[in-house]
C-alpha cells in the first residue's frame, strides 16, 4: 500500500532523551543527510554540562533541534513541530515548549511507574489526557530494537543502545531523508566492531521500515531543497568554521599557525580539529592552563609565527595579564573566546552575549584592542580570516567573540573560492630602518601605525621586548610623561585607524522609523523578527554589527537617522551601555540571559509594540 506524501515548506524537530541515548548523534546525521538533500537548514543542539547526570532526571535531558526549510531560513524554530521524546525526563523537560497540534513520539517502553516518579509524572501522561491536543505517536522503540537485533551477537544492553538509530531511520522515513550517508558513516565509525556496526545498521533499517508498513504513520512529509546561491556547500558548525577560518588566515598570511590553547567547553572543538591539520603547518599545543596556553601563542607570534588562542569566559579571565603584554609588545595574536552563560562556572553548555565589556576593558590601564563578532555559524570562518588579516596587519591581539549557540550550531556554507580570500602581508622587517643605520622596532607605519615586526635573529635587528613602557621609537624602557602620554594616545589611535566597512542598513521602504540593531549571534533571530514584523505591514530597518572596535564610522550617522534603536542582546545591556556612552543615543535595550538564543516571536512582539508607540 502507498502512502500518502504530503508537501511542507518546513519543519522543526526536536530529538530528546538521557545523555547517554545519543540524541546529539542522532540529530547530527538528520541534519548531515537534510544538508546533503539541499535543504536550508538551522540546528540549536542543547545538552547538559554534567558529564552524566542520573539516568531518567531532568538535569540529564539532551536535546537537538533542527529546523529545515525550502526556502531561506534564520533560526533552529522557536517551538518544535515534532518531539521524539525518549524518556517521560525528555517529554517533561520540553513538553511547555510544544505548539497544540505538535507531533509527539514517544518510547513508550521507558514509561514505566519508577521512571515517572522521577520526574514529578502523578500518573502516566499517555494516559491521563496531558497531551491532548497533540497527536501522539506511542512506538515502544527500545523493545522493538532489541527484537530487531535478536539475532546479532551482542548484548541486551548494546542493542538497547541502538534504539536511536530506529529513532532515526523512522523520522528519515518520515521526511524523506538520504540514508546512503548515514549508512557510510556508521561503516566508517564501527569499522572495528563489526557486531556493533550491524546493530546500528539493522536498527536503523528497521526503523525505516516500521514507517514504510506500520498503520500508525499514515503520512509522509517532503520538504524540496531550498533554491541557495549557486556553488558548492557543506554542512558546518561555527566551531568548525572558525578552525577553517583560522587556516585559511595561515595561508593567506603565508604564517605558521600556532594555536596555544586549554580545553573548556564551548570552545574545545576548535583545539580538537586544529590538531588533524598538521598538513598546513599547523601546530597545536594543548597547556597545562589558560595562563600557559595564552603565553605560549604570544611567545609563537614573537617568533614569527600566527599566534592564536581559544577559550571561553572563565578562561578569558585568566589570560587578560599576556593580553595586554601583546598589548604592550604590538604582537599579532588571536584570541577566540566562545561566550558561555555565567558568571564563573555558571552554564557551560549555554551560550550568552556577556564578555563584550571584558573584552574591551578588561585588562589594567589604557589597553584598546580591536574586538569582531560573528553574527552565524558560517559567518565564523570569515570573521575568524577578518581577526587574522586585523592582527598581522596593525600588529595587535584581536578578540573574536562567538558563543555557544553559534559554536554548536550548524547551517550550510557555502566554499568560498580562494580568490576570494584576501591576502594578508605579513611584511617583516628585514633591514635597520633607523637614520643611523640602527633598528628602531616602534618607528610606525605611516598608515597603519602598525610597528616593525621583527623576526628574533635576523641580523641587525636586536631590540627590546617586555611590558614596561617602551620609548616612541627606539623601544627602550622609558617613564617619561610625556613619551607615556604619546604612547597611549598612539596605541589608541592604531586601533582607530583599523579599516572597517561601513554598517549596512536593510530598510526595504527607506521609510521606517525604528532601527533594530544587534551583533554575535542574535542576527538570525533579528531577521526572522524583522521579517515577521514586516508581514503585518509595520516598517523596521535592521543592521548587525561585526566590529564592536573599532566602531564603523558612520555608526553614529546610522543611530541618529532613526527616531528609535533597539538592541536586542543576550545581556542586561552591554552594547546599549556603549552607544549610549559613545553616541548619545537612547537606544532601547531588550534583553534575556536564560542561555538559550531569542525566539523570533516573542522579539517580533517586542519590536512591533516600539513600533506602535505614539
Amino acid at each position: 500500500m502507498s502512502k500518502q506524501i504530503e508537501q511542507l515548506d518546513r519543519v522543526v524537530i526536536r530529538f530528546a532523551g538521557d545523555s547517554g541515548d545519543g540524541m546529539q548523534l542522532t540529530g547530527d546525521r538528520f541534519t548531515q543527510e537534510t544538508a546533503t538533500f539541499g535543504n536550508d537548514l538551522s540546528t540549536l543542539p542543547n545538552f547538559p554540562a554534567e558529564i552524566r547526570a542520573p539516568a531518567g532526571t531532568l538535569p540529564g535531558v539532551s536535546s537537538f533541534q533542527l529546523h529545515f526549510a525550502d526556502h531561506d531560513i534564520m533560526t533552529p524554530g522557536d517551538a518544535p513541530d515534532v518531539l521524539v521524546a525518549m524518556n517521560p525526563a525528555a517529554l517533561k523537560a520540553n513538553l511547555g515548549d510544544l505548539p497544540r497540534g505538535a507531533t509527539v513520539i514517544v518510547n513508550t517502553d521507558e514509561f514505566t511507574k519508577r521512571a515517572l516518579a522521577k520526574v514529578g509524572f502523578a500518573a502516566d501522561p499517555l494516559t491521563d489526557g496531558t497531551l491532548d491536543g497533540f497527536k501522539v505517536s506511542a512506538v515502544p522503540l527500545t523493545s522493538m530494537t532489541v527484537e530487531a537485533l535478536a539475532g546479532l551477537d551482542i548484548s541486551k544492553k548494546d542493542a538497547e543502545r541502538a534504539k536511536n538509530m530506529f529513532a532515526l531511520g523512522l523520522l528519515s522515513w518520515m521526511y524523506n531523508r538520504p540514508t546512503e550517508g548515514t549508512a557510510a558513516f556508521l561503516k566508517s565509525k564501527f569499522a572495528t566492531k563489526p557486531n556493533i556496526l550491524a546493530a546500528n545498521l539493522t536498527a536503523f533499517q528497521t526503523g525505516w521500515n516500521f514507517g514504510e508498513t506500520t498503520e500508525d504513520f499514515a503520512v509522509s512529509y517532503e520538504i524540496k531543497p531550498a533554491r541557495l546561491p549557486a556553488g558548492t556547500y557543506r554542512n558546518i558548525t561555527g566551531n568548525l568554521a572558525t578552525a577553517y577560518g583560522l587556516i585559511a588566515g595561515s595561508r593567506r598570511s603565508g604564517l605558521p599557525l600556532f594555536l596555544g590553547s586549554y580545553p573548556i567547553t564551548p570552545a574545545s572543538d576548535i583545539l580538537h580539529e586544529l590538531s588533524r591539520h598538521k598538513e598546513f603547518g599547523v601546530r597545536t599545543f594543548q597547556a597545562e592552563d589558560e595562563i600557559a596556553g595564552v603565553g605560549a601563542a604570544l611567545g609563537a607570534a614573537f617568533g614569527g609565527a600566527l599566534g592564536v588562542t581559544t577559550t571561553s569566559g572563565p578562561g578569558m579571565v585568566l589570560k587578560q595579564e599576556t593580553v595586554g603584554l601583546a598589548v604592550m609588545t604590538e604582537l599579532p595574536l588571536v584570541i577566540v573566546d566562545v561566550q558561555r552563560a555565567g558568571p564563573s562556572t555558571g552554564m557551560p553548555t549555554k551560550t550568552e552575549q556577556t564578555d563584550l565589556l571584558m573584552a574591551l576593558f578588561g585588562r589594567n590601564g589604557e589597553s584598546p584592542l580591536p574586538v569582531v563578532a560573528p553574527a552565524s555559524p558560517a559567518d565564523c570562518f570569515a570573521v575568524a580570516l577578518e581577526a587574522v588579516r586585523i592582527a598581522v596587519t596593525y600588529r595587535t591581539p584581536v578578540v573574536m567573540l562567538s558563543d555557544g549557540y553559534l559554536a554548536n550550531g550548524s547551517e550550510p556554507w557555502r566554499l568560498p573560492e580562494v580568490s576570494e580570500l584576501p591576502v594578508i602581508e605579513p611584511g617583516f622587517a628585514t633591514a635597520p630602518n633607523g637614520p643611523d643605520g640602527d633598528f628602531l622596532p616602534y618607528l610606525r607605519d605611516a598608515e597603519t601605525l602598525a610597528r616593525p615586526w621583527a623576526v628574533p635573529g635576523t641580523a641587525g635587528l636586536e631590540h627590546r621586548i617586555g611590558g614596561i613602557e617602551k620609548h616612541a621609537e627606539t623601544g627602550d624602557i622609558s617613564y617619561t610623561p610625556t613619551n607615556h602620554d604619546l604612547m597611549v594616545r598612539t596605541r589608541q589611535a592604531k586601533i582607530d585607524a583599523v579599516d572597517v566597512p561601513d554598517l549596512e542598513v536593510d530598510d526595504p521602504s527607506g521609510e521606517a522609523e525604528v532601527l533594530v540593531l544587534g551583533w554575535g549571534g542574535t542576527y538570525g533571530s533579528i531577521t526572522a523578527a524583522a521579517r515577521r514584523v514586516r508581514r503585518t505591514g509595520r516598517r523596521v530597518a535592521q543592521a548587525h554589527l561585526r566590529h564592536l572596535n573599532p566602531f564603523p564610522a558612520n555608526l553614529g550617522e546610522v543611530l541618529r537617522a532613526y527616531d528609535r534603536v533597539v538592541v536586542p542582546e543576550i545581556n542586561l545591556g552591554q552594547l546599549a551601555l556603549l552607544l549610549r556612552g559613545r553616541f548619545l543615543v537612547d537606544v532601547i535595550g531588550y534583553n534575556k540571559v536564560r542561555g538559550l538564543p531569542f525566539k523570533a516571536e516573542e522579539l517580533a512582539g517586542a519590536l512591533q509594540e516600539v513600533i506602535d508607540r505614539d
